[in-house]
């Protein structure tokens, strides 16, 4: 009975195919979390790195947005309170 497979060879072949299926839906849970992750802090330090490279009193600015909060730009300086 050559070429043909046993039962025992047909359950061992299910038992891998359903390892690497449940080893598969790990790793794609476990790249989600991830990236949801690297996404998060990537956000918090652009929030970070905006806030820190904003001027003070006295530095260059092209908008208000260019200085820190409650300082408005004012011919390419910081200075002045807004409002």
């Amino acid at each position: 009975m050559r070429g043909q497979l046993s039962a025992e060879m047909l359950v061992l072949i299910v038992v891998v195919f359903a390892i690497v299926a449940i080893a598969a839906i790990q790793l794609v849970g476990t790249a989600k979390q991830t990236g949801a992750n690297i996404q998060n802090q990537t956000s918090r330090l652009s929030n970070m790195t905006s806030d820190a490279i904003k001027s003070s009193e006295g530095g260059y600015c092209i908008s208000d947005d260019d200085c820190r909060d409650g300082i408005s730009c004012q011919d390419y300086v910081c200075g002045g309170t807004i409002g």
